[in-house]
């Protein structure tokens, strides 16, 4: 039996507004689960052009078509005008997902910020930004976070402290192969990370070696029978320029009878035995079609 489960990081709020509405039409047509992650705060998308002297980004721009995407407006967000609230925006979009029994979590309060700041800030002001996203949270669904999986995959000590003291049920900050006890320094975490384990569609889309037409197959070679699949997906994207794609992806995974299952009921299933859980340094490493360096398993 091969678990496959959909994590949906939300990251702007034309997202929020077009493309999590398309993916929650698509699920229930094929009467699939996922996990939600919203970005709560500002869509300050537009400050993300400062990367442009970051190794490896500009590649990434062109291959991947990101002002078509994104959406030109979206990508001034933050610069030529505030950046719009997301949660103040759409609350009524992020409830519906979980009225229609999808699992909701934290993905930031600022992408931007978290992402390109995260490993500059001290303790106090990781707690604090994650406190502001738990906050916004709390304001839309009148419950606390039980999860959380970082913007970029920029994640560290601090940030892991911040979960453990929010007792989360887990969290997916990193790139690795299975569900683990993240150690950092001798110091192990109490909130499980369960990995993002196949590559994201945006890492491979426009390189020659991973033509389009055949992603699908590729993407299914990959899986593995034996541990939980976990592919990471963007509202954006897959959700919106990239649609049709995702469609006949999940139709071939449905063919091949493929168990769809939301994060949560995985690690509620790992933690009934905790003693099974491994322990494994959490680290800055390179991701292939990624640039700059990110949360991986050691």
């Amino acid at each position: 039996m091969t678990i496959f489960s959909l994590k949906i990081d939300v990251d702007t709020e034309r997202g929020t507004k077009i493309g999590v509405e398309n993916l929650l039409n698509l699920f229930s047509e094929l009467h699939i689960p996922a996990t939600f992650l919203f970005s709560l705060g500002p869509d300050n998308t537009g400050r993300a052009l400062k990367r442009i002297f970051r190794p490896g980004f500009l590649k990434k721009v062109a291959r991947s078509n990101v002002v078509s995407m994104y959406g030109f407006k979206t990508l001034l967000n933050g610069v030529l005008w505030p950046g719009p609230k997301i949660a103040k925006r759409h609350a009524n979009i992020m409830r519906k997902t979980k009225s229609l029994g999808h699992e909701v979590g934290i993905h930031c309060y600022d992408h931007i910020y978290w992402q390109d700041n995260v490993h500059r800030l001290s303790r106090e002001d990781v707690f604090a930004e994650f406190k502001k996203a738990s906050d916004e949270f709390e304001k839309v669904f009148h419950e606390k976070p039980l999860t959380a999986g970082a913007a970029g995959w920029q994640a560290n000590a601090n940030s892991l402290a911040a979960y453990d003291n929010a007792n989360l049920l887990y969290a997916s900050d990193s790139r690795g192969i299975y569900p683990f006890y993240p150690q950092i320094r001798g110091h192990v975490y109490k909130t499980i990370q369960i990995p993002t384990t196949l590559p994201t569609l945006d890492e491979l889309l426009g390189r020659p070696e991973y033509p389009e037409d055949k992603l699908i197959d590729y993407y299914i070679s990959l899986l593995n029978p034996e541990l939980p699949n976990i592919f990471t997906m963007h509202a954006e994207i897959e959700g919106m320029a990239k649609l049709d794609w995702f469609r006949k992806f999940l139709m071939a995974l449905k063919a091949k009878n493929i168990i769809f299952e939301k994060m949560d009921n995985i690690a509620n299933d790992i933690l009934k035995h905790p003693d099974r859980i491994p322990i494994n340094n959490f680290i800055q490493g390179k991701v292939d079609g990624r640039s700059g360096t990110l949360a991986v398993q050691g």
